[in-house]
């Protein structure tokens, strides 16, 4: 899918939090290939009805992204100069830990220097005082993650609010690349020359970026969430077309759901959409980029933190664009069907998403359309996921049902726009979601 181009933006207004101090041991730090991050994976998920909160303080995730590419033109990668990669947290806790991934690089990636802190800015470069805190990594402070491996910080005391940026910010010293990075974030990042991942103030960082690099997800220490919910998807889940810097993806809707309807799962919300993503097929198999669904779901949804639900939102792309779904959708349907199988083998529940009307997009067709229509009744029919949420009824105009309803299309008449997402993230049945309600097919 095609997405626009994000423009830069100032930071927002200022929000006050203060940061409380909790003591936490610091855990060893974990490698791992580029097949899952270097965690322990989830316990499986109580039975349907029976869904408990984690006990005594937990890891759950509060933010993750797909890492989705090397970066065009980093061959040196980020010699010299400090980053600052902006994150929007869904659940809080006491403590944090991050995962850097090397995913795409092709030699050793050495970090001497690594922090986290709570933005004083909505989406800014500045620290709240008092709660910048230096990462280590198995009580070092620097570390060496070697080509196509994740690495995990030793957890430190900080209070994590919900719904608030967090910046980690990075540092190498030597030419590294190529950069992962994940390229749409919607997202203001920073940059600065030098050393600075401990400038509080950020005046360092004069260069803003729309990308994320390194950082893979953001786990917190908590003993209110119930666990986190993972969202496999493409440009639709990545909110290519939501406003920047506004977390108006539908998963950011779905987060504020969580934590303020009575009686929501109190569950973190993880968000691995990346645009163009398909369920069969990498994007670029020459750049190894946008790996497919299948060959990136345990890694990028399944290993997560604390994951207890899954949502498949794809498949739109592989009918735009493989040619094997000329004479049917069965390859797709087949794909879908193993993805929930791989969640099952953990134990994990899957909500499967209807592919969106997109009539009036430059590529549809007729036959296109016929292709969508077919997986939509098998989806439907409970044959695919273990539940269905309907985003093509949220979505659609009821006057012309194979397109977007003109309220909820950002222009292009196959990405939703804000109110879209919104509508999307109200279309999850919450106690499916948590396993307390049988599934509606």
């Amino acid at each position: 899918m095609s997405v626009p181009t994000l423009p830069r933006r100032p930071a927002r207004a200022v929000f006050a939090v203060l940061a409380a101090v909790a003591v936490l041991v610091p855990a060893a730090i974990h490698l791992s290939p580029g097949g899952g991050p270097g965690v322990r994976s989830a316990a499986a998920p109580p039975a349907p009805g029976a869904v408990a909160p984690a006990s005594s303080g937990a890891w759950v995730g509060t933010w993750a992204t797909a890492p989705s590419a090397p970066e065009p033109r980093s061959w040196d990668g980020y010699a010299g100069m400090s980053i600052r990669n902006v994150v929007h947290t869904s659940i809080g806790g006491t403590g944090v830990r991050i995962h850097l991934s090397n995913l795409y690089g092709a030699r050793p990636l050495a970090f001497t220097h690594v922090s986290v802190a709570v933005a004083a800015t909505d989406g800014g470069p500045a620290a709240v005082p008092g709660t910048l805190r230096r990462l280590t990594f198995a009580a070092r402070t620097s570390v060496t993650v070697p080509a196509g491996r994740t690495t995990v910080s030793d957890p430190v005391p900080l209070t994590v609010p919900a719904a608030a940026d967090l910046l980690v910010s990075t540092y190498s010293p030597a030419p590294s690349g190529p950069v992962t990075y994940h390229p749409h974030a919607r997202q203001t990042s920073y940059l600065a020359r030098g050393e600075h991942t401990l400038d509080h103030r950020g005046t360092a960082y004069t260069e803003q970026s729309p990308s994320w690099r390194y950082l893979a997800a953001v786990d917190v220490r908590s003993e209110e969430a119930q666990g986190a919910v993972a969202v496999l998807g493409d440009s639709i889940t990545d909110g290519v077309t939501s406003t920047p810097g506004a977390n108006h993806r539908w998963p950011d809707f779905l987060a504020a759901r969580l934590r303020d309807e009575p009686g929501a799962p109190r569950y973190g919300v993880l968000n691995a959409g990346i645009s163009g993503n398909r369920v069969l097929t990498d994007g670029n198999p020459y750049r190894r980029s946008n790996p497919s669904g299948l060959s990136r779901f345990e890694r990028d949804v399944l290993a997560r933190a604390g994951v207890r639900a899954v949502v498949i939102e794809l498949g739109i792309n592989d009918i735009l664009r493989d040619p094997r779904l000329a004479t049917g959708p069965e390859p797709l349907l087949a794909g879908l069907r193993q993805l929930t199988r791989q969640a099952h083998a953990r134990g994990l529940r899957v909500t499967g998403g209807t592919l969106t009307p997109f009539q009036g997009y430059r590529r549809h067709r007729p036959g296109l359309e016929e292709l969508r229509q077919r997986v939509n009744r098998e989806i439907r029919a409970g044959t695919v996921f273990d539940a269905v949420v309907d985003f093509d009824r949220a979505l659609r105009d009821p006057a012309r049902p194979l397109r977007l309803l003109p309220a909820y299309d950002s222009g292009d008449h196959l990405h939703p726009s804000d109110a879209g997402y919104r509508a999307m993230a109200h279309a999850l049945d919450l106690d499916v979601l948590a396993g307390r309600a049988a599934a509606a097919l």
